[in-house]
């Protein structure tokens, strides 16, 4: 049992996501950044998909009642064991009476909380991630408050040594400005040649609307090509009759922040999409703060699988190196 003295700004529960269930609107939610949440797994011993605690910008405070092992990755949110910095993208042992708490952040936005056995709460949809718009999955389908009381579940595969580590090479750094690869496309012969290049070319800024359901940047206004519009599309350039938003979309509402839409946000509408973060760069979007700087930078559909093949082979390389101690 893990109890919730102080739950953080914002820590919900996430696994992997709601998959499979976007062609009927339901976004998968589930960990902003995929790669800390499957190597906090890995430090533990837990199946890949076992549940744990997305924490944004300030940290839990949380008592553990029983002994266990835990690992903390992603954004660096300095964490202390009974007011002792202990480090993270490490295996840790907690005892019961242990108090985990967490100074300011330093650098990134989340860090993950995995525990052995997973944080265990109810599937919704098979799934035990927290969507709190409509409020399912998680806990209570909400967000963590003070007074919680957690469960451990039983998705444990094999107990890891306490005091395994990933190799600082294999660690994300997180600066204070970021490269963000995307692929042009779906809407984006809507914007004039000059707007397709002032998007690449402009160091755009986080505004602090920037959360699970998308980020907002702001920077200069993208200008749109002429036409009449269809019917259905209104009145705005920027919008088209509805179309389907893969997850890492970005759209220019009046040609104003683009907004890139994440894991929370809705599954279509009529704003022109102009381009989509690759996968991989999902992670960093999430490790991304408000008034931080983002330059987008294109590439093809063959450089962005060779990317997200190189993420999963250093997945694959923790993997060996955890299995191997």
């Amino acid at each position: 049992m893990i109890k919730v003295l102080k739950p953080g700004l914002q820590t919900t529960v996430q696994d992997q996501g709601r998959r499979g269930l976007y062609e009927i609107g339901m976004p998968p939610s589930g960990a902003m950044d995929q790669f800390a949440f499957r190597a906090a797994n890995l430090l533990v011993g837990n199946h890949p998909n076992a549940a744990v605690l997305e924490m944004t910008y300030i940290g839990s405070e949380l008592l553990f009642e029983q002994d266990t092992q835990i690992s903390l990755t992603g954004g660096n949110i300095p964490p202390k064991i009974n007011g002792d910095p202990v480090p993270m993208w490490e295996t840790l042992q907690i005892r019961a009476g242990d108090v985990l708490s967490f100074d300011f952040v330093r650098s990134g936005a989340r860090t993950y909380l995995a525990v052995e056995g997973g944080i265990d709460v109810p599937l919704v949809m098979n799934s035990r991630s927290t969507y709190t718009l409509i409020g399912i999955g998680g806990f209570e389908g909400r967000a963590l408050a003070a007074g919680d009381v957690l469960k451990t579940g039983d998705l444990l595969e094999h107990r890891v040594p306490a005091g395994t580590a990933i190799h600082k090479s294999l660690i994300p750094s997180y600066g204070k400005t970021h490269e963000i690869r995307v692929i042009v496309g779906l809407c984006s012969y809507r914007l004039t040649e000059e707007s397709k290049q002032a998007f690449l070319e402009t160091e755009w800024t986080v505004t602090p609307e920037a959360n699970r359901i998308g980020y907002r940047h702001k920077g200069q206004r993208l200008r749109f090509v002429e036409r009449e519009q269809p019917f259905g599309a209104g009145s705005n350039p920027s919008n088209v009759t509805d179309l389907g938003y893969p997850i890492g979309s970005i759209q220019v509402p009046d040609g104003v922040e683009p907004i890139v839409l994440l894991h929370d946000a809705v599954t279509g509408g009529g704003y022109a999409t102009v381009a989509t973060v690759i996968s991989t760069d999902l992670n960093r979007m999430a490790q991304i703060k408000t008034n931080e700087k983002v330059k987008f930078v294109a590439v093809n559909l063959e450089e962005a699988l060779k990317i997200r093949r190189d993420n999963n082979e250093i997945i694959r390389k923790i993997a060996d190196d955890i299995a191997s101690r």
